[in-house]
């Protein structure tokens, strides 16, 4: 089946979602801004369509891609490519398009789910299947918590646990009160939630490597269940410092973590035990793929991480992605909940069954990403919009 015509639909959110971590802010723009705002990708090829969707997360966060740079990757570079190819051809597109426009891997996301999508739908297969198969039709979620006053981070915790049942808690730390606060912070949490909450703490590269040391040691005592990327990215020597000192405490690679190379250099030097493997800035499902065999190659664990802000379409993926993975090789639960309306419900995606229910979520039955996409709805809030239809 060959692809026929592109899209590239730039589209409003239901809401504004504002979130800080050690890095700065974390927006979703003013309503009509397009900065902030998700890209939706329709591939057409012989009677199927396949949709993809990504937020890019710049400014405010560590992957360098914007709503511009996603539409002209796509429009200029990849999606000419990408007329009169097949849809099953993945590693052919891929090796192609490095090529023509190395990395961009917001963009590259958006295009793989839409074909992942898209061959589900040809052959009438849920996209697990075609990936590894349903190792995990229940995921349990985790929560992320953004930075804030002690008082704010702990009703986002309650939220969590008693509106929805969360296991698994995430808080943000590395602000600008010190690695104290955030103890503080941590303590404050663990008192409400209870000791049978796992809750991890996430710098964002904001600690020192003695700073995160010295905190792991202080955190000890509240039950600390992970550490997500407390040092800078380039620091793998500062990462295998952490682990060596962590005591059993599992360390998380997640800025640290963007290519297979960069898999393969974490698990060369044991920096940690944990890769934070987020769609969006792997390139989507298939180098998602590739990456988690460098991770079982070397006995390292994964998260799925990514927060697909008010896009099901997101969600999705990450919800195929990670069903498609032995339960054993992952840990501690997936970040895609804010795609589950905690944010905001999806404007454009008619709701189904794939909701959250006492903390976790079931994988969609239907074929591809089993979300069927409104298109009145697209419509309606579509921002900007370009169709490629004649090849490079």
């Amino acid at each position: 089946m060959k692809i026929e015509r592109v899209d590239i639909v730039v589209t409003e959110l239901a809401g504004r979602l504002q979130r800080t971590m050690s890095s700065g802010s974390y927006d979703t723009g003013p309503a009509g801004s397009p900065l902030g705002k998700p890209v939706l990708v329709r591939i057409h090829a012989e009677g199927v369509v396949g949709y993809g969707q990504v937020r890019p997360t710049a400014p405010g966060h560590f992957v360098p891609d914007t709503v511009h740079s996603v539409v002209s990757a796509i429009r200029d570079i990849y999606a000419p490519y990408l007329i009169g190819k097949r849809i099953f051809d993945l590693d052919q597109m891929w090796a192609d398009f490095d090529l023509r426009l190395p990395f961009n891997s917001n963009a590259r996301t958006a295009i793989d789910f839409a074909l992942h999508d898209a061959i589900g739908k040809a052959v009438g297969l849920p996209a697990y299947s075609l990936i590894g198969g349903l190792c995990q039709p229940e995921i349990p979620l985790e929560w992320s918590i953004s930075l804030g006053k002690t008082e704010q981070m702990v009703a986002d915790a309650q939220r969590a646990v008693n509106e929805f049942g969360i296991g698994v808690l995430c808080l943000k730390a590395g602000g600008r009160g010190g690695w104290r606060q955030d103890v503080h912070n941590f303590e404050a949490v663990r008192a409400e939630v209870g000791s049978d909450v796992v809750v991890g703490v996430d710098p964002n590269t904001g600690w020192q490597v003695s700073e995160t040391i010295a905190a792991m040691g202080a955190l000890a005592q509240y039950g600390l269940g992970y550490i997500e990327q407390p040092v800078d990215r380039r620091d793998l020597a500062g990462l295998r410092r952490v682990r060596d000192a962590a005591d059993g405490v599992p360390v998380m690679a997640d800025e640290s973590l963007f290519t297979l190379h960069d898999a393969y250099q974490l698990a060369v030097a044991e920096a940690v035990d944990v890769f934070c493997i987020k769609l969006y800035k792997t390139g989507g499902i298939r180098a998602a793929k590739r990456i988690s065999a460098i991770a079982e190659a070397a006995n390292i664990r994964i998260n799925i991480g990514g927060l697909a802000v008010q896009s099901r379409l997101e969600a999705a993926a990450g919800a195929h992605f990670c069903a498609s993975l032995p339960e054993q090789r992952v840990m501690p639960g997936a970040e895609f909940i804010f795609g589950l309306g905690v944010s905001g419900e999806d404007p454009l995606t008619v709701q189904a069954d794939f909701t959250i229910h006492d903390g976790h979520v079931t994988v969609p039955g239907g074929p591809g990403l089993g979300v069927e996409v409104d298109e009145d709805a697209v419509a309606a809030h579509t921002i900007s919009s370009d169709s490629v239809t004649e090849p490079a």
